[in-house]
């Protein structure tokens, strides 16, 4: 779960007193006091609970047998006492009991479909009694929990546990309740591990409806917090993330602790975070621009020394989907006693919800609470609060309530305007905004310094309201930040959105800054000189750190089996179902026809020859279809295969491909091209990552009146466990060597048998990533790159467009120190690039040139640059992407490629020249296919271009182990080495991208024709495209990092022997340093040496 659990953590109440849950009777609660006489306008918020019970569950006692209930992916009977009681045991209340065995996973047990049965707003206590059977050491937990399926999601919450033995039936209980309604809810018993039995004897789901009071009186004063004091249990509080419970006198205070003004505390325990605590939704109880005053009693409990702080603080969520916290009062608290926090608040505007919760103790000490209250006076505030949401900024008077103190032009005049004062523009909200007239330059806007309230290696949220006046067309505003490093300044964006004179448009955005910094200054800028700009707020604050997303579940994935119904066509055409107008029907292919075409995949068998023919094609997407919605599941990684024609012989190729209509969204599976005279595969994968309510898979792409043949079409679950077996196995062969340990010397003799033990210090196959000069500034992603990769290769810092901005004037000075950090850490560096086919990546100077003058800066730039580091980069990637640009080939003629590897050669033999480019490996560009990369290849080297390297870049999304490794087979046949130039995988869910990178590493690592490994980056932040990072920004290692040093781990050699006879020891380890250590007679002997891949064996002299 994400954040703080969301609207999850009001799912859960354990049901528990202040000693283990089970251990104490449950005596009927104490008499309340009569409550305070109240006028009739208040009575309704004062009025006695209506408590009505019933049993929500279908044959609970199981006295119907299994009827209603579902064992989930397990066996299940009901033993019934007297004829089947399982091992002996006795039902506990009645008759019968229900037995789940066969359980293969912790998650299997019985499930029961409650969605029609719940009603919002009402709670339900849980309640079975269970107990174990089997193989095991005690204890084993057993709890209840319940899955809540909508459109986009599939959530589990646990709602109850305890720990369960085979001696003797156990209560486990709990409640919960729903403040909204999922598309399908369903209560199930789990938790024992594989392999033990689980038995149930009665299960009940009853339901407490309870119109409660929605405030009571404090003092006379309205509280607008609901069971202040807890004496009505939990109710409606939540615990967020952790645990929490109510101690009273007749469940059982904590030792020594006694409530400050009641009967009742809460106690909340099992805090991992400090943010944890106790929250209540007060949303429907606020008005705006009133002023709160709130007050809590609580103290601490646990392992704690002397005092920490205890928080109030408001979550509030905006509507348009954002989430601010705003801190509403603070107290140091203690175990000694209680303590009172106290402070206030105000709402200038309201949100969609805001909740109230105290946090603050450190993870491991428990919050106790014994009463809040937050009351209102009912008096509106004389002067609106601006705080857009009680947000806390840095930014000094952020929304101009203090006229334009703090704030100043940059290069025009700035100027307040209230409400109507100019244009007739209304302000977004409150009665100010701030206009930025006079601008005779894009850079010129309202600025304010921020120097001594911005930190650097923090992570910032901005948000500003902006619009302009004068251009009836959009233009484009920014908020930048100008920072004065030592040594330099630099200009960062922070946020840009198109804006224009009709509404206001919104600025938001993320930055961290790496250097330290004598000076900053944030502006808005952009539009051009003439426009004037409008600012309503600008609001700059520390961004709060989600909590990661758990590891998805993955329930009933069948690996290998084909989700397309009917695929063989065994049964005509039921299943499918023409896109559009199109004709489909079943044909049969001549035999000569399929002698192409290997053996199906999952079958091992020949395609039988049964294809569709879809034909009065009126548009490009008609072809084959088939709805697979239910067929699929969310994370998994699907392959698609299928084999097509497209027209009739002699008629050209065309683009064939794959296509998933996934709700609104077009999701590409893979394409080809195609033509009428033989048949081709479409290769192709894809991934769900929120559950849609429509898939439809479908073949498509021929112009219109170009008839389709599809057949064999296959989209199975890819199983990717398998394949890590079978290249472990490849990597042994490729990435492995066997090495003999000779010991020699006068000593030799006495070593028969000795202990060696040997370790491998660093594997040689490259790995590195790519870096940027204020990267290096910041010491903890510094420290991460130089101690897990050994090559490096900069982002932007050797790219014409930033070594020579404007014609003549050279910056290699970012380059320059890049290149001094790598040498002084022995990381070898690959050049990127000397020219860019991309029109879009070509700096606007270049653009101008034509003809002799275009050839000239060419030119000298190679000269430039090789005149500076001939000899200090070992790869260069020559010429950019030409697979997906030709800026200089449409300017220059075809040879000029050939040109910039011939005359690059020439100034630096040194250096391995590569091409480059992206989409190769994947089957989902057909610009880069494989086949057009080699085309490209074979081209240049035939007109003389010394290729020695080729760059697949692996920005990739989801990987298929089998369709990279063809893709590499592929690339191979030209014996030139691979290199993968800039690998990022993404994925939202970290674990799936752990998952997805290690596909991509592994089949690499594998391949004999890959020799190094780059990624794009692994810091947050600082990423060519989000959700790829194997850092997170504030220096954690992530589970996509986690996994990258695992692998880097498996990939070294530790080993242990013994000296032979021969005085040799003999191993098989990767390439790269190793030691040894040789325990003798007189003591430890350390030696080091290397193993390299020039020989199938390596015999290494080691003289001691």
């Amino acid at each position: 779960m994400k954040g703080r659990c969301g609207w999850l953590s009001s799912l859960c109440r354990p049901r528990r007193g202040g000693r283990e849950a089970g251990a104490l009777p449950q005596p009927d609660p104490p008499r309340r006091e009569p409550e305070p006489k109240v006028e009739q306008g208040e009575a309704e918020h004062c009025a006695s609970d209506k408590v009505v019970m019933e049993n929500i569950l279908l044959n609970s006692d199981f006295s119907e047998g299994p009827h209603s209930w579902h064992p989930n992916s397990c066996q299940a009977f009901v033993a019934v006492e007297g004829s089947s009681c399982h091992h002996g045991v006795r039902s506990h209340s009645g008759s019968n009991y229900a037995v789940l065995t066969h359980r293969t996973q912790s998650w299997q047990g019985l499930e029961q479909d409650i969605t029609e049965k719940i009603t919002l707003g009402t709670e339900y206590i849980v309640a079975a009694y269970v107990r174990v059977h089997g193989e095991f050491q005690e204890p084993v937990g057993v709890q209840a929990t319940l899955k809540l399926e909508d459109e986009s999601c599939t959530n589990y919450v646990s709602i109850a546990r305890i720990l369960a033995s085979r001696e003797r039936w156990e209560k486990l209980e709990g409640s919960f309740d729903l403040t909204t309604l999922p598309r399908r809810l369903v209560f199930y018993i789990e938790g024992p591990p594989p392999g033990v039995d689980l038995l149930i004897d009665s299960v009940t789901i009853s339901y407490k409806k309870t119109e409660r009071a929605a405030s009571s009186l404090i003092n006379g004063t309205e509280n607008i917090i609901s069971n202040y004091d807890f004496s009505e249990g939990l109710h409606p509080w939540n615990p967020i993330c952790c645990h929490a419970y109510v101690a009273s006198q007749w469940s059982g205070f904590l030792d020594g602790i006694r409530g400050k003004s009641g009967e009742n505390y809460a106690v909340v325990s099992k805090r991992t975070e400090h943010w944890q605590g106790l929250e209540q939704d007060i949303t429907d109880r606020l008005s705006t621009n009133t002023s709160y005053a709130v007050s809590a009693i609580v103290r601490v409990d646990g392992s704690v020394q002397g005092q920490v702080e205890v928080k109030g603080t408001l979550r509030l969520q905006n509507p348009d989907g954002s989430t601010h916290y705003n801190p509403v009062g603070s107290v140091l608290a203690s175990k000694q006693k209680w303590e009172k926090l106290e402070g206030t608040f105000s709402l200038p505007n309201m949100p969609k919800h805001v909740v109230f919760y105290l946090e603050g103790p450190p993870a491991g000490v428990d919050l106790i609470v014994d009463s809040v209250t937050i009351t209102c006076s009912r008096h509106k505030q004389s002067k609106e609060v601006k705080e857009p949401s009680g947000v806390e900024t840095i930014i000094k008077n952020p929304h101009f309530e203090d006229g334009l103190k703090n704030w100043s032009g940059r290069g025009c005049i700035i100027c307040r305007n209230e409400v109507t004062a100019y244009a007739n523009v209304q302000p977004l909200s409150g009665n100010y905004f701030a206009l930025a007239t006079g601008r005779v330059h894009n850079w010129n806007g309202i600025q304010q310094e921020i120097t001594g309230r911005v930190q650097r290696k923090v992570l910032y949220e901005i948000s500003s309201a902006v619009r302009i006046i004068g251009s009836a067309s959009d233009t484009e505003v920014r908020a930048t930040l100008w920072v004065q490093e030592y040594g330099r300044e630099r200009y960062v964006c922070l946020a840009k959105n198109q804006a224009s004179d009709k509404q206001w448009t919104h600025l938001k955005g993320k930055f961290l800054l790496h250097a330290p910094f004598s000076k900053a200054v944030i502006f808005i800028e952009g539009p051009p000189a003439g426009v004037d700009i409008l600012v309503d707020g600008l609001v700059l604050s520390p961004a709060r750190k989600l909590q990661a997303a758990p590891y998805p579940k993955f329930e009933n994935v069948s690996f290998g089996a084909n989700v397309i119904h009917n695929s063989a066509l065994s049964r005509g055409l039921a299943g499918w179902s023409p896109m559009g107008s199109c004709r489909l029907s079943v044909q049969t292919e001549a035999p000569h026809m399929l002698s192409s075409i290997p053996k199906d995949p999952a079958t091992q068998q020949h395609i039988n020859g049964r294809y569709i023919l879809a034909t009065n094609r009126t548009d490009v997407w008609m072809g084959p279809s088939q709805v697979i919605t239910d067929k699929l599941r969310l994370h998994v990684t699907y392959r698609v295969s299928a084999w097509v024609r497209a027209g009739s012989g002699g008629h050209g190729r065309y683009h064939v491909n794959v296509c998933l209509a996934v709700d609104n969204q077009w999701v590409n599976g893979g394409q080809v091209e195609a033509d009428g005279n033989q048949w081709y595969e479409v290769k192709g994968a894809f991934k769900l990552e929120k559950q849609p309510s429509k898939v439809t898979a479908y073949v498509q792409g021929p112009p219109p009146g170009v008839d389709l043949r599809v057949m064999g079409f296959q989209i199975y679950a890819v199983d990717r466990k398998a394949r890590f077996e079978y290249l472990k196995e490849k990597t042994d062969q490729v990435r492995k060597r066997d090495i003999v340990l000779k010991f020699q010397g006068s000593n030799t003799a006495s070593l028969l048998g000795p202990s060696v033990r040997i370790q491998q210090t660093e594997n040689s196959f490259p790995f590195g990533s790519c870096i940027s000069r204020s990267n290096i500034e910041n010491e903890d992603l510094a420290d991460f790159f130089v101690k897990n990769f050994n090559w490096g290769v900069f982002e932007n810092e050797l790219k014409w467009y930033h070594t020579e901005p404007e014609q003549g004037r050279l910056n290699y000075k970012d380059s320059d120190e890049l290149l001094e950090f790598c040498e002084k850490h022995n990381i070898q560096v690959r050049g990127h690039c000397l020219f860019w086919e991309v029109e879009n990546a070509v700096q606007p100077w270049v653009k101008s040139l034509q003809g002799h003058h275009l050839m000239a800066a060419i030119q000298n730039r190679l000269q430039s640059l090789f005149s500076r580091y001939r000899g200090r980069f070992r790869h260069h990637d020559v010429n950019n992407e030409m697979l997906h640009g030709s800026f200089y080939q449409d300017r220059l003629g075809r040879d000029i490629r050939a040109y910039m590897f011939r005359e690059a050669h020439k100034l630096d033999p040194s250096a391995v020249l590569f091409v480059n480019d992206y989409n190769v490996e994947d089957m989902c560009d057909m610009k880069s296919t494989p086949e057009r990369f080699i085309e490209q290849i074979v081209d240049l080297q035939e007109r003389g271009a010394p290729v020695g390297g080729i760059g697949v870049q692996g920005h990739i999304s989801h990987p298929v182990g089998e369709i990279i490794c063809d893709s590499f087979d592929k690339l191979a046949i030209l014996g030139l080495p691979i290199w993968i130039t800039e690998l990022d995988v993404t994925a939202e869910n970290e674990h799936i991208r752990a998952d997805d990178l290690e596909v991509y590493l592994r089949e690499a690592f594998a391949h004999p024709a890959v020799e190094g490994i780059i990624l794009w980056g692994f810091w947050e932040m600082f990423m060519f495209r989000e959700h790829a990072h194997l850092v997170d920004v504030d220096g954690t290692i992530n589970e996509a990092g986690r996994r990258y040093l695992a692998l880097k781990q498996e990939w070294l050699t530790r080993t242990n022997g013994s000296i032979d006879h021969q005085g040799e020891c003999k191993f098989r380890g990767y390439h790269g340093s190793y030691t040894v250590e040789v325990d003798t007679p007189s003591g430890k002997l350390v030696r080091s040496f290397v193993v390299d891949k020039d020989h199938p064996v390596q015999v290494v002299t080691l003289n001691i």
